[in-house]
């Protein structure tokens, strides 16, 4: 109204006007960002594979998947659209998962029908295979499943909760690969797929994602060159580090990797360097020592 979309008698008028009745309102709906949803956008994309079928990419932080709320434009699937035309005539631009805005890694887009169908079946099927690196506070056992529903939380709209009644079935494998002090490094491997399982799995076990901005504690008291490497992070330590499904066309299994970004490589040599020193505190660094230093690249290709 106070921007003139709502008029009475060709007038703009103010919330509180009055009518007596007998008057002419016209209300223009004004312009809405859901029409930029689906233009295309030159985004850049790192293209890990692709054929007439399929396309792999590897997600940067900071890229919403689909346009929603707040995100109409500049979305992965506004790149699609650009990179890829014909993905105009596949619903949802052949999206058939998502990663969080924040969440790095692999993603499989279909480029056919066809492609489409198979996959989301594979998906429903769970035979698509997706493992994930992920940094958690605390000291979780070796290995487990967590098995709880997952719903949108009841006390705030914009979080996801487990839920003993209600909620969507949702089913994470995890397992440590190395504990530092006070943080592991661990991954995961999704049975389902649901809106922020991991981080909300991880958090529930009492072992949030390390800077997670919606379900992480905010601890700092770690070491300095680790509270440096999470504060050049931000954002939730989770990265989609390896996927699998079976090509819809040749019925071969393709098996993709990626490797970690920059920022938890730097989070994990801060946690090596610091265990490290915890084990020698008079090391300077000698050529000898730079040669053990090396074992820290170890985790990454595991």
């Amino acid at each position: 109204m106070k921007d003139g979309y709502i008029q009475v008698n060709q007038k703009t008028v103010k919330p509180k006007e009055k009518i007596m009745g007998g008057e002419q309102v016209v209300i223009t709906p004004p312009f809405s960002e859901e029409k930029l949803a689906f233009q295309p956008e030159n985004i850049p994309l790192n293209v890990i594979y692709q054929d007439e079928h399929v396309i792999v990419i590897n997600k940067p932080a900071g890229l919403t998947v689909h346009p929603g709320a707040g995100n109409w434009s500049g979305t992965l699937l506004n790149a699609l659209l650009y990179h890829y035309p014909e993905l105009a005539n596949i619903p949802r631009a052949g999206i058939v998962h998502r990663l969080d805005k924040d969440t790095t890694g692999l993603m499989v887009i279909a480029r056919s029908l066809l492609a489409q169908i198979s996959l989301v079946q594979q998906l429903q099927e769970r035979s698509v295979s997706r493992i994930y690196r992920a940094f958690v506070e605390g000291y979780p056992y070796k290995e487990g499943i967590i098995n709880k529903n997952i719903g949108r939380d009841p006390h705030n709209r914009i979080k996801m909760t487990t839920l003993d009644f209600g909620g969507k079935e949702a089913i994470t494998r995890y397992r440590v690969l190395h504990q530092f002090e006070k943080i592991a490094y661990v991954e995961c491997k999704l049975e389902t797929g649901r809106t922020h399982q991991i981080r909300v799995h991880m958090k529930d076990k009492g072992f949030p994602l390390i800077a997670d901005p919606v379900y992480g504690s905010k601890k700092i008291n770690y070491a300095p060159e680790v509270v440096m490497a999470i504060e050049d992070l931000g954002r939730q330590a989770l990265h989609a580090l390896k996927l699998s499904f079976i090509h819809p066309v040749t019925k071969e299994t393709l098996n993709f990797t990626s490797k970690l970004p920059t920022d938890m490589k730097q989070l994990l040599s801060a946690l090596s360097f610091n265990e490290q020193c915890k084990y020698d505190k008079s090391a300077d660094f000698d050529d000898d020592e730079d040669d053990n230093w090396e074992v820290i690249y170890a985790y990454d290709q595991d």
